[in-house]
C-alpha cells in the first residue's frame, strides 16, 4: 500500500482551486492526472520583476515594475483596426500601454483616468517612446506584494496560460509535505545538497535564473532521488530474480571442445571473458538473467552458441530467438553449419511453419528428441510444450517486451526459473545499460573477431548521386552486392515507402532486374523472398528502408550507399554500416548527405568517418540526440525520467546503482529508518514493483 503521508501527493488535479474537468483534461495531456505530476513539471526560465526605474531612465527593451498616473485613454474608433491606447506617466516622461482588440469598458475600469496603478510588463523602445502591450499585471499600489518578484516560467499546453499554469503549480505546492529523509546525510553534505522539500521549494520559487540549470543543487538533488529510485527497484528484482530457484548447468565441455576445434578462428579475449561470466551463472543454483552486448560482427552467436551446448551436455534443451523471420533462419543455418557433425540435434519453428510438419517438430519438442530449437515469438505460443527448457537466448532483446519475456520463461518446469542470456547488437551507453537492464549482469563483447577488414567510409553531397549510381554499376559487374538505403522522411512510414519505391524505380530503369526492394509495409513472405534472392545473387541491388539494419548477413555485399544520412542517428547509421564488411573483399559506406543545417548533422557524419567503434559511437549518439530516440523510448523499456537527465545528469547514475547495492546489503527488506524512507522514495518516483518484489519476496 501506498504510505499515507504521500496520499496528497497523488490526488486528482482536480482537487486543486481553479483546476475544473477541461483544466484538468488539458493537464493530463501534456503533465498527467496526479498533484505529484505538476510538482514534477519544472520551470524552463524565470522573469525577473524587480526593476524599477524612472521612465526617463530606460533605453533599451526591458521587463519593469512601475507606480504610474493613469492619463488619456485612447480608444479606436469602431470597425477600425487600430489598438486601444492609455497614456502614462511619472515625474519624469510618458509611456503608451497599448490593448489589441479591447474590451473599452474592462480597461476604463482597470485604469481610472488620474490615479495611480501598479504596472508590470515589458517596455518596448519604439521611435524613442516608450511602449507597453497587454501589460501583465495592473493592480492598485496597495496590492504591490501580489505580483512575483521573480516569476517561473512553465512549458504550457494549448488553452492554458503562463500565469494560470503558475497558480495551479502553486496550488500544488500547498498539498505536498516534508518527508522523511532518505539520502545519506554524509553524501548530502559532500554535495551541497538541500533536503528534498527544499530542494522542490527552490526550483518552483527561483530567485535566479542559474537556480533552474541542470547541474544546480536542487535539480542535482532530485535528479539523484529518482536515479537511486530507479536502481533500488533494479536491484530489488535482480536480488528476487537471484533467490529463484535455477539449475546448475556446469559445463562439462565435451561438445563445446569439439565446436571450438571446428572453428576457423581463435576466439577473442572478450569471448573468452563473456563465455567465463556466463559459464560461471549457468553453475550457480539460481537463475541466470544475463546481457551480452556486442558491436556488429563482434561474435554473439559463438559466444551463445556455446552457452547453448552447456545445457546439452546437462541432457536440457536450449532455444534462441530472434525478432524477425530472417535473423531466425539466418541463426538457424549458422548453427546448424557449426555443430555439423557433433550429434546435436537442431531445429527452428517460425509462424510459416503449418500442417502436419510443424505437428511432427513440436512432437520431436516434446519427447525431447531437438536439443536446440531456434525460432521467432512462435516459440511463445501455447500449444508449443518442450521436454525440459532451461536455457534461453534472446536476441535483439529491445524488441521483445516483458510479457513475451516471462511468456517464454514459463515454458519451463514449474518452481525452476529459467537461465536467460538477452542479446543486443547495439550498442548502449553505459548509463542507458544501468537504467534499462539494470536487473541484469552484463557482459561486453569489445572487440571485432579477427580478419574483419574496416569499412571504407565516405560523404559525399547529393547532388554527386549521379556519380554514385555510376559507382555502383562498376560494382555489380566486377561481382559485388549492394545495399541502397533510403531515407527516413518525418517519421512517416509512407512517405519513407513512397521514397524507397521512387528510388527503386529510378535504379530499376538503369539496371532492370538486377534490382530489389524490401520495406516495412511487405509480408514476411514477400520479405524473406526477396532477401533470398539478394543473398542468392539473383539480385545485386537491394534498395530497403530500415528494415536490414538489425542481423541480416549477406557477405557478398560490401557496398552500402546510405541517401540522406543527416537524417539517421548515429547508433542508425553505425548498424546499417555493419550490414557489409563481412566477407573477404573491402567494403566501402557511401554516406550521401542532402543540405547539412544542424550542427549535430554534421558532427554525426564527422564521427561515422573517423571511427567504427560501436561504443564510442553510442556514448555520443547519447550526447547529441538523447536517451529517448536513442533506443526508441516505448518499445525499449527505457524508464520515463520525470526530472532527471540521462544526457546531461548521467554521472549519478554509477553512484546510484552502488548506493542502491550497499543499502540492499545492509538492510535486505529496506526495514531500518532509512529504509522505510527509501519506500517512500519508492512509491514517490512510482517505482512501487520494486516495493511489491519486497513484500512478496
Amino acid at each position: 500500500m501506498r504510505p499515507e503521508i504521500l496520499y496528497p501527493f497523488f490526488a486528482d488535479t482536480i482537487s486543486l482551486p481553479g483546476v475544473g474537468g477541461r483544466i484538468a483534461g488539458l493537464l493530463e495531456k501534456i503533465i498527467g492526472r496526479k498533484v505529484v505530476d505538476l510538482i514534477w513539471h519544472m520551470p524552463v526560465d524565470v522573469i525577473d520583476r524587480r526593476s524599477s526605474p524612472k521612465l526617463s531612465e530606460i533605453t533599451y527593451d526591458q521587463i519593469v515594475t512601475l507606480d504610474l498616473t493613469i492619463g488619456k485613454h485612447d480608444s479606436p474608433p469602431r470597425g477600425t483596426n487600430r489598438p486601444y491606447r492609455v497614456w502614462c506617466h511619472d515625474a519624469t516622461g510618458n509611456l503608451q500601454l497599448i490593448f489589441f482588440h479591447a474590451k473599452g469598458d474592462y480597461i476604463k475600469t482597470q485604469l481610472p483616468e488620474g490615479e495611480v496603478r501598479t504596472i508590470s510588463g515589458k517596455v518596448e523602445v519604439y521611435n524613442n517612446q516608450l511602449q507597453m502591450s497587454h501589460p501583465d499585471y495592473m493592480l492598485l499600489p496597495s496590492k504591490r506584494d501580489e505580483i512575483p518578484e521573480i516569476e517561473p516560467i512553465y512549458p504550457l499546453t494549448a488553452g492554458i496560460s503562463g500565469k494560470v499554469m503558475a497558480k495551479i503549480i502553486r496550488g500544488a505546492l500547498e498539498k505536498i509535505v516534508a518527508l522523511p529523509e532518505w539520502q545519506d546525510k554524509t553524501l548530502i553534505k559532500r554535495e551541497g545538497w538541500p533536503d528534498w522539500y527544499n530542494a522542490i521549494n527552490k526550483i518552483h520559487h527561483p530567485k535566479l535564473s542559474q537556480d533552474l540549470q541542470i547541474n544546480s543543487p536542487a535539480r542535482l538533488r532530485l535528479a539523484y532521488d529518482e536515479f537511486l529510485a530507479n536502481q533500488l527497484a533494479l536491484e530489488i528484482m535482480r536480488r528476487q530474480n537471484q533467490k529463484k530457484k535455477g539449475r546448475c548447468l556446469v559445463a562439462k565441455g565435451h561438445l563445446k571442445q569439439a565446436l571450438l576445434e571446428k572453428l576457423p578462428y581463435s576466439l577473442t579475449d572478450a569471448q573468452k571473458q563473456c563465455i567465463e561470466e556466463i559459464d560461471h551463472d549457468l553453475a550457480a543454483p539460481f537463475a541466470m538473467m544475463r546481457l551480452l552486448q556486442g558491436d556488429v560482427g563482434s561474435g554473439k552467436t559463438v559466444v551463445a552458441l556455446l552457452a547453448m551446448l552447456n545445457a546439452v551436455e546437462n541432457g536440457v534443451q536450449a532455444a534462441i530467438i530472434a525478432p524477425t523471420e530472417i535473423l531466425a533462419r539466418q541463426h538457424y543455418a549458422n548453427i546448424v553449419e557449426m555443430l555439423d557433425g557433433l550429434g546435436v540435434s537442431v531445429a527452428i519453428l517460425t509462424g510459416r511453419d503449418k500442417g502436419k510438419a510443424r505437428a511432427m517438430l513440436l512432437d520431436q519438442l516434446h519427447t525431447g528428441e531437438i536439443d536446440i530449437i531456434v525460432g521467432t515469438h512462435a516459440l511463445f505460443q501455447k500449444d508449443v510444450i518442450y521436454h525440459d527448457l532451461a536455457f534461453v537466448v534472446i536476441d535483439e532483446q529491445h524488441r521483445f517486451g516483458v510479457e513475451q519475456r516471462m511468456a517464454l520463461s514459463q515454458k519451463g518446469p514449474k518452481n525452476i526459473a529459467m537461465d536467460v542470456l538477452t542479446m543486443t547488437a547495439t550498442p548502449i551507453p553505459r548509463t542507458l545499460t544501468l537504467t534499462v537492464y539494470g536487473d541484469m549482469d552484463v557482459s561486453r563483447l569489445y572487440e571485432k573477431p579477427p580478419g574483419r577488414k574496416p569499412v571504407d567510409t565516405r560523404t559525399i553531397p547529393l547532388n554527386r548521386l549521379g556519380e554514385v549510381v555510376q559507382a555502383i554499376g562498376r560494382a555489380i559487374n566486377a561481382g559485388t552486392r549492394v545495399f541502397w538505403i533510403c531515407p527516413l522522411v518525418e517519421e512517416s512510414e509512407i512517405l519513407d515507402l513512397a521514397a524507397a519505391e521512387e528510388r527503386f524505380h529510378h535504379l530499376e530503369k538503369i539496371f532492370g532486374s538486377r534490382v530489389g526492394l524490401v520495406h516495412g509495409k511487405l509480408k514476411p513472405k514477400e520479405k524473406d523472398a526477396v532477401m533470398a534472392r539478394f543473398i542468392s545473387g539473383e539480385i545485386d541491388i537491394l534498395v530497403a528502408t530500415t528494415v536490414v539494419e538489425v542481423g541480416v548477413d549477406v557477405p557478398e555485399a560490401s557496398v552500402m550507399v546510405i541517401e540522406h544520412a543527416e537524417r539517421f542517428g548515429l547508433s542508425q547509421l553505425h548498424q546499417l554500416r555493419g550490414r557489409i564488411g563481412r566477407g573477404a573483399d573491402k567494403s566501402t559506406c557511401l554516406m550521401v548527405y542532402g543540405a547539412l543545417t544542424g550542427q549535430n548533422a554534421k558532427a554525426r557524419l564527422k564521427i561515422m568517418r573517423e571511427t567504427d567503434d560501436g561504443f564510442l559511437i553510442a556514448e555520443e549518439d547519447l550526447r547529441l540526440r538523447g536517451a529517448g530516440e536513442l533506443l526508441g523510448t516505448r518499445q525499449s523499456g527505457m524508464p520515463d525520467f520525470k526530472v532527471a537527465s540521462l544526457e546531461e545528469q548521467g554521472h549519478l547514475i554509477a553512484m546510484a546503482r552502488d548506493d542502491a547495492r550497499l543499502i540492499l546489503e545492509k538492510d535486505p527488506n529496506l526495514s531500518s529508518e532509512r529504509g522505510r524512507a527509501l519506500r517512500i522514495l519508492l512509491y514517490l518516483f512510482e517505482r512501487d514493483e520494486g516495493v511489491k518484489y519486497l513484500i512478496s519476496g
